[in-house]
């Protein structure tokens, strides 16, 4: 029983705005500054690319370590696992430390896929890379990335939590992504390292994907 107190735990975990705490390490509001996401990509554009990419490296580990801990504690509890993954998985989206506002969870959602199988998530980035770099654009890449990770996740593993788990997170990613979606359809989506004023909301619908 005591090994579900792992699930608090990886929400606060998951609840720690590290896009945020760089950007404020240099001195930078990151929600005052260029699209206003807490996410790596605004924390890198913003605070430069070391920066961003700390802040990526950070969120990742949000969503890797409660699996990894939970699997390595109760290694028959495949629900505990996916729980715990979830749990990080809302801290970073809905932080209480932000008073309910954070990030898409791309990047923790990696890490989510990471834990529950490697290959998936490793798959995952790489489509993610692969479309970022043919088209530009952030936000399709995550989508994607992260719809190819659950589908090779279906494809490799038995453990119908784990399925269940990612596919949530799956939707979950699709629906924070559902402004730039509309921005997709419509042509109005920057691509990497261009700025559209004005997009940035009170409701963290910014141009980022994370």
């Amino acid at each position: 029983m005591l090994h579900w107190l792992l699930v608090p735990a990886a929400y606060l975990l998951g609840a720690i705005p590290c896009g945020y705490l760089i950007a404020r390490a240099k001195g930078v509001d990151i929600f005052a500054e260029g699209s206003g996401n807490v996410g790596a990509t605004n924390v890198g554009r913003v605070c430069g690319k070391p920066a961003g990419a700390a802040a990526f490296i950070f969120d990742v580990l949000k969503g890797l370590v409660p699996v990894v801990v939970a699997r390595w504690i109760a290694p028959t509890q495949p629900w505990l696992h996916i729980v715990c993954g979830l749990a990080a998985l809302a801290g970073h989206v809905w932080s209480v430390f932000l008073r309910g506002r954070g990030g898409k969870g791309v990047s923790t959602s990696l890490g989510l896929a990471l834990g529950l199988s490697p290959v998936a998530g490793m798959v995952g980035l790489g489509v993610w890379a692969v479309v970022l770099g043919y088209v530009g654009y952030v936000s399709l890449a995550s989508i994607l990335g992260t719809v190819a990770a659950t589908l090779v996740l279906f494809g490799i593993t038995d453990v119908f939590a784990y399925e269940l788990a990612y596919a949530a997170a799956t939707v979950l990613v699709i629906v924070r992504h559902r402004a730039n979606i509309g921005r997709l359809i419509r042509g109005e989506e920057p691509r990497l390292g261009e700025t559209r004023p004005g997009q940035a909301t009170d409701e963290g619908e910014a141009t980022d994907s994370e």
